[in-house]
């Protein structure tokens, strides 16, 4: 029986991704949208990846189909312990598919905040503190499976944090927060990134940087700050920190080169030195 509500639950988006993602008459949003959790993290992409997120990206970005309240119920569900947090702490287990694919329309909900602020004050520092609490304690770091497909929490949770920091009430403090949340992700002691995760992180300080979020000081102390993981004692953590770094400091300087070359300033070189520092072929490095 659960098969074939899958099976037909799976043939009813397909049909409304034909239909350019509207409802026929009779159908109710919320009667998808309760399937669309329940599947959320499904084992096959076609259903997860291909189906569901689309679906949720058409209806909160494009369609604005949901009310205010609709969104907030949504947004309280997502970051629940049956979602976000769902299995939280484990590693190598199907359970990293409901946590990513449910922070992805975390971001998509964000946007829409920022656009059109909905939240209040304590639904946001909700989402706020969820996000952090999310950074810190995903474990399961991995890109792309063979089988399974994209799980990429680390970009999934990057998106997020991006539209985060622009939402209306972000101020330094939030700032700070996700800078340390980055830190701690470049830094996790056991995963190196190789699925350009490096990228979607370096788009949130890209972000910060554009809209003159955090004062330049700040995040060049943070970007030098960084670098210091080599001088950590000599452990497999400390390499996996090194690597993570350089990757990420390389993204942000190529992201940023345009802005250099238009506004001469000395954060292009904090971001040259701490990429010396944490490259081991260039200078004495042991």
């Amino acid at each position: 029986m659960t098969n074939d509500i899958r099976t037909k639950f799976m043939r009813d988006l397909e049909r409304i991704e034909a239909e350019n993602y509207q409802l026929r008459e009779g159908e109710q949003l919320q009667d998808f949208v309760t399937l669309m959790l329940e599947y959320i993290g499904d084992q096959q992409p076609e259903l997860r990846d291909n189906l569901i997120y689309p679906t949720f990206h058409h209806w909160i970005a494009i369609e604005n189909k949901f009310t205010d309240q609709e969104l907030r119920s949504l947004l309280a569900t997502l970051i629940d312990e049956q979602h976000l947090f769902y299995d939280i702490g484990s590693d190598g287990e199907p359970s990293v598919f409901t946590r990513t694919f449910s922070v992805l329309p975390v971001a998509l909900i964000l946007r829409r905040h920022c656009e059109h602020p909905f939240l209040e004050q304590a639904d946001f520092l909700h989402v706020k503190e969820s996000l952090l609490r999310y950074y810190k304690e995903e474990k399961d770091l991995r890109g792309y499976l063979t089988e399974g497909g994209w799980a990429h929490s680390a970009a999934h949770g990057a998106d997020a944090l991006d539209e985060l920091v622009q939402c209306p009430e972000s101020d330094e403090a939030l700032q700070l927060e996700v800078l340390a949340a980055i830190s701690g992700m470049l830094h996790n002691g056991k995963h190196v990134f190789h699925d350009e995760e490096d990228e979607r992180i370096a788009t949130i300080v890209s972000t910060m940087l554009a809209n003159t979020l955090l004062p330049q000081a700040e995040i060049a102390n943070w970007i030098s700050g960084l670098a210091r993981c080599t001088d950590w004692p000599r452990s497999r953590s400390k390499g996996i920190a090194v690597v993570n770094t350089k990757s990420f400091l390389r993204s942000l300087y190529f992201r940023q080169r345009e802005d250099f070359h238009e506004n001469e300033s000395g954060f292009a070189e904090v971001i040259l030195a701490a990429e010396r520092k944490v490259n081991r072929f260039v200078g004495d490095h042991s």
